[in-house]
């Protein structure tokens, strides 16, 4: 029976999952281990006190759930998003953004990048790529719900990282659309 290298990578990604979850509530803070971060929010029309927004309710309806718990440790992290109550069966882009989630989906900002980019150059996958951006792409189960997991040699200074966005579609990494997932659905406010 042949795996697929998406299902491999599924499997991959939920093992790492499944360590993050087991380490990050036990983790304490030491000199080179920050406390673990966690963020939850209720998707909901944009207001000022909202932590998670929908843009298309279609999409991500009013309701949905999603919850980012990230981990440092030195140059690297780890992060885990859960989400809840999206449409069934689906796959979904996501990524960490540099703005907290605002009116509009472009509120956020663009992706966090361990490396900037230079000035105007976008879509290039010497920078937008999952090594020196945080992507959390996913896809739901027939319930609408997924988990989905980072870890690499990120370290976002304060302030550098605040949301997550979801986007219309899985991350494309071909030159000159590396890094692009479509529309932004919805923005959940996240602390690294």
């Amino acid at each position: 029976m042949r795996i697929s290298t998406a299902r491999r990578r599924t499997a991959a990604v939920a093992t790492a999952v499944a360590a993050l979850a087991l380490t990050a509530p036990a983790a304490s803070a030491t000199p080179d281990n920050d406390p673990p971060r966690s963020s939850h929010g209720v998707f909901q029309p944009y207001g000022e006190d909202a932590d998670a927004v929908t843009y298309d309710r279609k999409q991500v309806p009013v309701g949905s759930e999603g919850s980012v718990t990230s981990l440092s440790h030195g140059a690297h992290t780890k992060v885990l998003a859960k989400f809840t109550g999206l449409r069934p069966n689906r796959n979904y882009g996501a990524h960490v953004h540099t703005r907290p989630c605002g009116k509009t989906g472009s509120a956020a900002g663009p992706h966090f990048q361990q490396d900037e980019a230079p000035e105007g150059v976008s879509g290039d996958p010497t920078y937008a790529n999952p090594g020196n951006e945080i992507w959390l792409d996913f896809r739901t189960d027939a319930e609408g719900n997924a988990v989905s997991g980072a870890l690499g040699d990120w370290n976002p200074a304060e302030g550098t990282a605040n949301s997550v966005v979801i986007h219309e579609h899985l991350t494309r990494t071909a030159p000159g659309e590396a890094g692009e997932a479509g529309p932004r659905l919805a923005c959940l406010n996240v602390r690294f």
